[in-house]
């Protein structure tokens, strides 16, 4: 019920424009942008499936994630943020991880769905 509701309020523009100010300011809030970190940088590497989706990043995209992480460590050791410009912008702020991901997840529970399929001798 909740997933169709979250549906409905998803599609409606008028209530994604008035959402999309509280969510730009609760962004800034989290401070992980002014680290020079992007939201995909921030996901729990833990998981099996992010540590998949990770491993098929290519290798560019690998460096900078590690650099994003070492440079936001150092920063928040010295208890310091980034100058102004080199903070992430919004529009540089994209889901780079988040289609290997979906991706992953597919996979996964298409080899758990076919995992559990029985064979029926007749």
């Amino acid at each position: 019920m909740l997933e169709g509701v979250a549906r409905a309020f998803q599609a409606n523009s008028a209530f994604r424009a008035l959402c999309r100010p509280l969510s730009n300011t609760w962004v800034n809030l989290s401070g992980y942008r002014r680290l020079g970190l992007r939201y995909d940088d921030l996901l729990r590497e833990e998981t099996p499936i992010i540590q998949e989706a990770i491993s098929r990043l290519n290798r560019e995209e690998i460096d900078l994630r590690n650099y994003r992480h070492r440079r936001a460590f150092q920063l928040s050791l010295s208890h310091q943020e980034l100058a102004g410009p080199q903070w992430t912008k919004p529009e540089d702020d994209i889901k780079y991880l988040q289609p290997l991901i979906e991706e992953v997840s597919q996979e996964h529970a298409e080899r758990d769905a076919f995992n559990s399929m029985t064979s029926v001798r007749k």
